[in-house]
């Protein structure tokens, strides 16, 4: 005795996967066939999280027009947004404060927890050097009175954070600004001259044992 034949169509593979069931999505036709997916976009930041993340990297007051220019939005929407900030972490008893001084915005250490920044600090004194603030040190030294942005062109890399180390450390410190751009100018300091055993910087050799080998060759190289 035979089986009686199927229905028409039951239990035939689809043709359009070649499996039994609904038919394959377009998508996965497309993904079988070697196609790539698209590129996942990445949503936009909020104006707060991109507010905070410029006031991340300032080292001087920025004041709310240019925080607002970046931004593309309102002066008064982004003034409203940093004195909410502002009121936000000195209730939280944030580590920090978002303050207005100058005529601008900066983040700046609780005067409670200023101790242990002082004391981490001091005894960051005592730690090697990176090879990037050796390489930083190496041209304010030969090239003082010089701007980050200087220092940035000469290494071929930003340099913003290795200056603030070497601020922080005692090596370097501000020199006034350049009298054309505004540019805050930074030189070294006389910690920096009793590290290396110098009188002066007339004393300051060509190669140290612990600086970049050819400061000249380094800036032609970037150049």
């Amino acid at each position: 005795m035979t089986d009686p034949d199927p229905a028409p169509g039951a239990g035939a593979p689809d043709a359009t996967d070649g499996r039994t069931g609904d038919a394959v999505p377009d998508t996965a036709r497309e993904a079988d066939a070697g196609g790539a997916p698209d590129p996942v976009e990445r949503p936009e930041p909020s104006l707060r999280a991109a507010l905070e993340a410029i006031l991340m990297v300032v080292d001087e007051p920025v004041d709310t027009v240019t925080l607002a220019q970046v931004l593309e939005r309102p002066t008064g929407e982004v003034d409203a947004l940093l004195r909410e900030l502002s009121a936000e972490y000195t209730a939280a008893g944030r580590g920090f404060d978002l303050r207005e001084v100058a005529g601008g915005w900066r983040f700046y250490t609780r005067a409670e927890c200023a101790p242990y920044v002082e004391r981490f600090v001091r005894d960051g004194r005592t730690a090697r050097l990176t090879q990037a603030a050796l390489e930083t040190l190496a041209v304010v030294a030969y090239r003082q009175p010089v701007s980050r942005a200087r220092v940035a062109a000469i290494r071929g890399v930003n340099s913003d954070g290795v200056m603030r180390t070497l601020v922080a450390r005692g090596l370097v410190e501000e020199a006034g600004t350049d009298p054309e751009t505004g540019a805050v100018l930074y030189r070294t300091t006389n910690y920096f001259l009793e590290r290396l055993g110098l009188r002066s910087l007339d004393e300051l050799p060509e190669l140290a044992p612990f600086l970049p080998d050819d400061i000249e060759s380094l800036e032609e190289q970037r150049q």
